[in-house]
């Protein structure tokens, strides 16, 4: 098994151009596109036992990897060809958030018997973290105390699950759009130059539209790094704001002086970094584990994923919200803002990219009081 840190990223390296080259020479490759190939690949690899399930290579991926990916994405975004997409994205989040919180109730009266008396806590925890990503998962663990091995059991069947369900959003479009409904619904398309803008970014992020300079390179990276360690070093100082937040708020503002707009290469980049974050994401998905450490937990944590799935979808459809910014939001629910930026920047919905941010931010904000809520709610049906 591969396990060396560098090895890791090699592998890594290698999936992402054999997804890239797939996506562009096969047609149903092309179809599913690079993103859910590459996460495709890693996970068949980790599973069929030729890739460690666990490697400071994809921490750093999840951490700092996909942070720079964000901002280096974020610098290419016009403010201003994504505000109509905004309603539909908040409608089609607030679904999702609904639907999850049912689907922990409906997952914590299934599978009490077999969870246990912390069943009320985990079903807290899984509607924070699929209201809002990881971060929610650990707060409220914390918060409500649930047991090391519990938890432990809890983050194996998330993992395993965060990953497997990007495959599926990334696939959702395919399956859900309408033979009239393009990338870019018709009622979220602004005009005039903020078309050619948002067009731009797509084209951005799979080639090279003007020639990349060296020193292009370089300023995009040093914006993007210095970007990072000063949302990092704010995040400290105000830690009642979410670092995400600070980086997009940072990014945004230098992305509108007129020079660092000239600048090319930075999607591209970002695009890549995204690539290896899923790839990373894929690979860390090791089905083993979670038969190892309690199939009734990973039973639990699938009935709150499967519901909120049908509650977005469904009810989302029924409302006519497109496909794509459905599984832009639900994304925003399960892996947060990040998660976001990658679903819309695999599938070239570029007028989703801030609106995915916004609301996975509120998800953060949102995700810990829904999640107490639930928790509270479960407790006193069940006992505990």
């Amino acid at each position: 098994m591969i396990s060396d840190p560098i090895a890791v990223l090699v592998v890594l390296a290698a999936v992402v151009v054999a997804a890239v080259w797939l996506a562009a020479r096969v047609p149903a490759m092309r179809a599913l596109g690079a993103a859910l190939v590459a996460i495709l690949l890693a996970m068949a690899l980790s599973n069929a036992g030729v890739l460690t399930g666990v490697s400071p290579t994809y921490d750093w991926l999840s951490s700092w990897g996909v942070s720079l990916a964000v901002a280096l994405i974020l610098m290419r975004v016009d403010v201003h060809s994504v505000i109509a997409a905004g309603p539909r994205m908040l409608a089609a989040f607030s679904i999702g958030a609904v639907s999850t919180a049912l689907g922990a109730i409906a997952g914590a009266m299934l599978w009490s018997a077999a969870v246990g008396p912390e069943t009320w806590k985990l079903a807290g925890q899984f509607t924070g973290t699929y209201t809002g990503g990881g971060m929610n998962f650990a707060a409220l663990g914390r918060a409500l105390g649930t047991s090391s091995d519990l938890f432990s059991a809890a983050v194996a069947a998330d993992v395993a699950l965060t990953a497997i369900w990007m495959v599926a959003c990334l696939t959702a479009p395919l399956l859900l759009r309408n033979r009239n409904e393009h990338a870019v619904p018709p009622s979220a398309q602004p005009s005039g130059r903020a078309i050619a803008d948002t067009d731009t970014l797509e084209r951005a992020l799979t080639s090279s539209i003007r020639p990349v300079a060296l020193i292009d390179l370089a300023s995009v990276m040093a914006i993007a790094v210095g970007a990072v360690w000063a949302a990092g070093r704010l995040a400290t100082l105000v830690p009642a704001l979410p670092e995400i937040l600070w980086l997009s708020t940072i990014v945004l503002a230098v992305a509108h002086v007129p020079a660092v707009r000239r600048l090319t290469g930075s999607a591209l980049l970002g695009n890549y970094l995204l690539l290896m974050f899923l790839a990373a994401n894929g690979a860390q998905s090791v089905i083993a584990n979670i038969f190892r450490v309690g199939p009734a937990v990973f039973w639990f944590a699938l009935t709150t994923l499967v519901v909120h799935g049908l509650g977005i979808f469904g009810i989302g459809r029924l409302f006519g919200i497109d496909a794509g910014t459905l599984a832009v939001a639900s994304q925003a629910n399960v892996g947060g803002p990040a998660s976001a930026v990658a679903l819309a920047s695999a599938r070239g919905y570029g007028d989703r990219l801030l609106p995915g941010v916004a609301v996975g931010l509120l998800g953060y904000a949102v995700g810990n009081y829904l999640g107490f809520g639930v928790a509270s709610l479960v407790r006193g049906l069940l006992g505990g």
